[in-house]
């Protein structure tokens, strides 16, 4: 099989790259300094930080152009909310309210005494809030409906004794009260009577207009403070959430992740300096590994200060961009030094510099193209918050590149010119290169160094590239590890397929918040104790429709029928304007078949039941629009809230007589259903698409390249399946992580397989242990140092962060598994044993990480 190369491109831009290398190494000073200056005046830009943060939970993580933002324009258009006629179904945004929900400590009936009492008394208490130095009340601020405010009807009818509530709709008052968002974990009798209940959520609504938006903002401060002082009584365990809770909870934690970055660079410097340890007190390489972590740290700085003084907005998701920046930093210094080390140590700065230059900066370009390249994906998504984040990563990944070859390179130079002088590592002081007999052995350990192989002239290796060499190479190539890897492969494949299947999706809102947060603790016992119901959903007639007509009545009422039927919905609870009204028409002899007459009587029927008028369109002498609104039920977890969504639009696309439109206001938000796994595919297609370009660039063997290829989509089949053991859903969050960790898989693959093909050896077996002697210990060291800086996230509180970094080590332990196993294996299998051309090329090499 022969190897045609590909590079047209690549040698004259190493031929750049080696000039670029000589004039860094004679002239150090200048490429370490500026980028100081630079970093220094664009991190500035962080003063505008609080100016730029933008986590607004519907513009940052919906999709800009959701089918259901489009149906709430047509819902405020066509059906105006009534504030004097308060009701919570008709709201098309979230409104303004508090909640609490109040749980039995020993799980006996809430609704008896004691625990009763202490709700009664938790209710008076936040009846009696005041703002404004105690001139303003509840009853000031609340939402009204009938000319009173909105009271919480379960306490009135637990507080009249009845003898029986009827669950989950009860008439009192001659009204129908649905009880089903009030009780939880309700356990009732054959004749649906209420025999006792887990829970009570109680809601204090409040009016949303502009003139007591301030009074309503301090009532709910009031609220807060209130609850977070008192948890609870005796008998009760109290949990609270308002309408601005998930914001408040976000926008105070959006920048939670420095201090985690600051203990991640400390790890990745602890690591970096172990890596670079030398035993020689000259060719120790600790300051190196130092200043290339912080080459990162400046590279951060940078891009950040950019952005932000040119006022992009900074997400919470833009917190883990400095994460992934310390690992493409860490590769790139690690690529750098081992080729440095490859050097001759006798030849001068500027000549070892331009070596190391043509040889490793070409690879770290072409990494570095690709990240960018796969970043600018994300500007077209529809997300804002992946927009956001991937403009902040590209623009990082831009700037570690630039130091890199600048900064990084400078200090490697400037530690070239202490080696060059034989200087101590520690004090830069002159020291013998060969041990002193009349010395003490301490002395020899310690002030003497400047050793290199002898041989080679460059520096000596490290024992653990001999491991690669003599003990791991040789046992992978042995016929029965073969057998048992291509069998364990098989199995890896058949689990991670198996997993695919289950990928849960969908966001939980209250994961964008901390693990103790009120937020996560109220909503956590919201799924608890009140997932029986899910939202009241709107069905809208969108168009002009004769509901006069006796047939077409007929046909629009089956269709309604139709969402009866659903099985997440409660054909029994059911609000219909026009059920209502035909009923009206019976007991008062109305021919309601009959245009005009069904036209004059709406107004006489609108003021006997005034929250109908908001459900009807009524212009003119026609209905432009009118709504219904049906129960669901059972919608416990994000599966059945896109399960949901799916069965509404089937049934709404199956109904012929009329358009129809569907909506709840949580709609907005399950719009990411339907656009987190296209995205998702569509982001990986094309990542594998530029790592094929990119492979065919670095390998120029088309089998190997495919291989490379198959091997991104055979890490990206094992982290989606695997993401099932470790509880990962796939929403707008994991999948900017996914297809962002995806990327680097590429790295081990392609090094291994391109080291493979360009060995000189004749046996494919030999190859193999080749490529793994040359790359498996840089591989090892890369993957383990950048696993080590994310893995202080696993700490963390916040499931944005957890999520990050079980995904990263998903993609980084998978990836090098397939590097140094899977890869080299069946590359053994499937190459051919005579392979002249490759042999007699003598002018391929390749660079060592």
């Amino acid at each position: 099989m022969g190897c045609r190369r590909t590079d047209c491109l690549s040698k004259p831009l190493s031929g750049l790259f080696e000039k670029l290398g000589s004039i860094v190494g004679s002239c150090p000073l200048y490429f370490f300094v500026i980028p100081l200056i630079l970093t220094a005046a664009l991190s500035g830009g962080f003063a505008f930080l609080r100016d730029r943060e933008d986590n607004d939970l519907e513009r940052q993580f919906t999709p800009r152009k959701g089918p259901s933002k489009a149906t709430r324009a047509f819902v405020r258009e066509n059906f105006p909310f009534n504030d004097s006629m308060f009701s919570v179904d008709r709201l098309y945004d979230k409104g303004n309210f508090a909640s609490l929900i109040a749980v039995s400590t020993d799980n006996s009936n809430i609704l008896a005494n004691p625990a009763f009492e202490d709700i009664i008394r938790f209710n008076n208490k936040i009846l009696n809030i005041t703002v404004h130095n105690g001139t303003l009340g509840f009853n000031d601020v609340c939402a009204k409906a009938n000319g009173g405010c909105v009271s919480n009807v379960i306490l009135e009818i637990i507080g009249s004794n009845e003898t029986q509530i009827i669950f989950p709709v009860y008439a009192h008052r001659s009204s129908s009260v649905f009880l089903g968002s009030a009780l939880g974990g309700v356990i009732t009798d054959a004749n649906s009577s209420v025999i006792s209940a887990q829970a009570v959520k109680l809601f204090y609504y409040l009016d949303n207009t502009e003139s007591t938006a301030d009074a309503s903002k301090l009532w709910l401060r009031g609220f807060k403070k209130l609850l977070s002082d008192e948890t609870g009584g005796k008998h009760i365990d109290v949990s609270y959430y308002t309408s601005k809770s998930k914001q408040e909870e976000i926008d105070s934690h959006t920048t939670d992740g420095f201090p985690l970055f600051l203990i991640t660079y400390a790890c990745a410097i602890t690591f970096s300096v172990i890596s670079c340890l030398r035993l020689d007190n000259v060719r120790n390489k600790v300051w190196v590994a130092v200043f290339g972590v912080l080459s990162s740290g400046l590279a951060v700085l940078s891009s950040f200060g950019l952005l932000l003084y040119i006022g992009v907005p900074f997400v919470i998701t833009v917190a883990n961009s400095p994460f992934l920046i310390l690992g493409i930093g860490l590769n790139n210094m690690f690529i750098l030094v081992s080729d440095w080390q490859h050097t001759n140590v006798k030849d001068p700065v500027p000549k070892r510099m331009a070596h190391s230059y043509k040889e490793a900066i070409m690879s770290i370009t072409i990494t570095a193209l690709v990240d960018v390249l796969k970043f600018s994906i994300g500007f077209t998504s529809d997300f804002p918050s992946v927009q956001s984040f991937c403009l902040y990563t590209s623009t990082s990944i831009v700037f570690c590149y630039i130091y890199t070859i600048t900064f990084f390179g400078a200090f490697l130079a400037l530690n070239g010119k202490r080696e060059a002088s034989n200087r101590h590592w520690l004090t830069c002081m002159k020291i013998p290169s060969d041990d002193l007999d009349h010395r003490s052995e301490i002395y020899n350990i310690c002030c003497v160094g400047g050793g290199y192989d002898k041989n080679t002239g460059a520096e000596k290796k490290q024992p653990a590239s001999n491991f690669f060499k003599d003990y791991y190479g040789p046992f992978l190539i042995k016929p029965w590890v073969k057998g048992v890897v291509i069998f364990l492969y098989v199995v890896y494949l058949a689990a991670s397929i198996y997993g695919c299947f289950y990928v849960q999706q969908g966001i939980e809102l209250y994961d964008l918040a901390a693990d103790d947060s009120h937020v996560t603790i109220f909503n956590r016992k919201d799924r608890q104790y009140f997932s029986d119901y899910g939202p009241s959903v709107m069905v809208i007639v969108s168009e002009e429709f004769p509901y006069w007509d006796n047939t077409k009545r007929h046909q629009l009422q089956g269709c309604m029928e139709d969402f009866k039927r659903l099985q997440f919905v409660d054909e029994d609870i059911y609000t219909s304007w026009l059920d209502s009204y035909l009923a009206y028409g019976q007991e008062t002899h109305l021919n309601l078949d009959d245009e005009g007459v069904f036209l004059k009587n709406l107004a006489q029927f609108f003021d006997l039941f005034p929250f109908f008028k908001q459900d009807v369109n009524l212009t003119g002498d026609a209905i432009h629009a009118s709504r219904f609104f049906i129960q669901t039920v059972d919608i416990a977890n994000a599966s059945m809230e896109i399960r949901m969504l799916e069965g509404l639009e089937t049934t709404t696309g199956r109904c012929h007589a009329a358009s129809l439109l569907v909506y709840n206001r949580k709609f907005i938000y399950y719009d990411q259903y339907g656009v987190v796994i296209s995205s998702t595919i569509k982001n990986v297609a094309v990542i594998t698409a530029v790592m094929l370009v990119v492979s065919l660039l670095l390998i120029p063997n088309p089998l190997c390249s495919l291989w490379v290829t198959c091997s991104i989509g055979s890490v990206t089949v094992g982290v989606t399946g695997f993401m099932v053991l470790w509880d990962i859903s796939l929403d707008s969050i994991s999948m900017i992580i996914f297809t962002v960790c995806i990327g680097f898989t590429v790295d081990f693959s392609a090094h291994v397989s391109y080291a493979f093909v360009s060995s000189r050896k004749t046996s494919p077996d030999d190859k193999a242990v080749d490529a793994l002697t040359s790359l498996g210990y840089p591989i090892l060291q890369g993957a383990l140092s950048t696993v080590l800086g994310v893995s202080v996230l696993a700490t963390s509180n916040f499931h944005t962060f957890r999520t990050f970094f079980k995904i990263f080590f998903l993609v980084m332990f998978i990836g090098m598994l397939h590097g140094l196993t899977f890869i080299p294996v069946i590359l053994t299998l499937c190459t051919c044993r005579s392979e002249k051309d490759e042999s007699k090329d003598k002018s391929l090499k390749i660079s060592k990480l």
